[in-house]
């Protein structure tokens, strides 16, 4: 056997070996696993409160590149939106980095939005997240963190969300790199089983019961992540969709009317429910393409911030509460978040080589420009 051989062979078994050192997670125990730091994936309501008691959330999440076409579109269905207690209305833009314009990214965090993870590369094909290593994903998520605060200058601690790229779980890779960063919690894994009642978010401190759409899901005990189900809306037929723009039997797109029904009628799912938190989860381009589509989602919006136990925030809040559940009255009494501003100062950076695309690109940033455009190991453009 030639030493190459050999070589390859102890590879192999040392990776095994590492992949080995991951214990398995047993079956919850509910007596063990408590808030604020582990939760069994369950459809109970945290805190055992009865529903009426239970804030109902609505989390509006968007996924990509920000730049100066869809901030259009986030500033008329966001801007100065209250909910009822008067608090600033929540989003989450899970953030992929090639062609984000970082100064818009500063200007939604200082509007109290939160700032997520989506991947540095975005790349496809899907069999290259399906596969991803837990450095792979280190290398995409972990140096995503301080890529994000630079060029946005907003905290390194007030990123912590990911969706992984076309929703393609990683086994355990993902949980992984978020137990051993500043960040909390995944937003990438739908559920088609708990969507009525639907799944709370939970820890994987234990093993979990939430079904696997799109495998490789987790199979270890990781602590300190948080899974945020992702629950799947029923469509037309009844035929489940994760995010709304896959829908497939969906109203008629220039009808706005039909659409605030057809979103109310997925709201009230939840609402009526156990109140778990309900996901309008898109891309942009979606409600630019279809104008009634997004003025059917203003009406629903303007609609639910006038009822007094609903509250459209940030995702992260949502693991927040949960970790400290309260009863509704509480959560609407308590004082507003002020978000501290972040300063910007405005660079516009280009024409910048970059070596993955042969390319030369240009950036908007709150920092000094890089030498060349920031990439895969090379996450500021040193």
């Amino acid at each position: 056997m030639q030493w190459y051989t050999v070589l390859a062979f102890c590879f192999i078994a040392l990776v095994g070996a590492q992949e080995a050192e991951l214990p398995l997670a047993d079956i919850c125990d509910a007596e063990t696993c408590q808030l604020p730091d582990c939760r069994c994936s369950s459809t109970q309501i945290p805190g055992n409160l009865q529903p009426r008691d239970t804030p109902q959330f609505v989390m509006v999440t968007f996924d990509d590149a920000i730049n100066v076409i869809n901030i259009e579109t986030y500033n008329e269905l966001l801007n100065n939106r209250k909910n009822s207690n008067g608090c600033t209305a929540g989003a989450t833009f899970y953030v992929s980095h090639e062609y984000t314009n970082y100064q818009l990214v500063n200007e939604l965090y200082n509007k109290g939005l939160e700032i997520a993870l989506h991947s540095i590369s975005h790349r496809t094909p899907q069999t290259y997240w399906k596969e991803a290593t837990y450095e792979t994903v280190k290398r995409e998520f972990g140096d995503q963190i301080g890529q994000m605060a630079h060029f946005a200058n907003i905290p390194k601690d007030s990123i912590k969300g990911v969706r992984m790229p076309f929703l393609q779980m990683t086994g355990n890779s993902t949980f992984q790199v978020i137990s051993e960063t500043s960040l909390e919690y995944d937003c990438s894994w739908p559920t088609v089983t708990y969507k009525n009642p639907g799944l709370w978010p939970y820890t994987l401190d234990f093993s979990s019961t939430q079904d696997c759409v799109v495998p490789p899901c987790p199979s270890a005990a990781i602590s300190n992540s948080w899974v945020l189900p992702m629950i799947a809306w029923e469509d037309l037929n009844g035929t489940a969709c994760a995010m709304v723009d896959s829908c497939f039997a969906v109203p008629d797109h220039s009808d706005a009317d039909a659409w605030f029904e057809f979103i109310s009628a997925n709201f009230e799912r939840h609402y009526k429910g156990n109140r778990a938190p309900f996901g309008f989860f898109i891309h942009e381009w979606y409600l630019s393409t279809y104008p009634q589509v997004k003025l059917g989602l203003a009406k629903f919006l303007d609609s639910i911030n006038k009822i007094p136990d609903v509250f459209m925030v940030n995702s992260k809040d949502v693991i927040e509460w949960v970790k400290n559940p309260v009863p509704v009255d509480e959560y609407a009494n308590r004082p507003c978040k002020v978000p501290a501003q972040a300063p910007c100062s405005r660079a516009s950076c280009g024409p910048l080589s970059a070596e993955h695309t042969q390319m030369s690109y240009y950036m908007q940033v709150c920092s000094k420009c890089p030498r060349v455009y920031p990439w895969l190991d090379n996450p500021l453009g040193a």
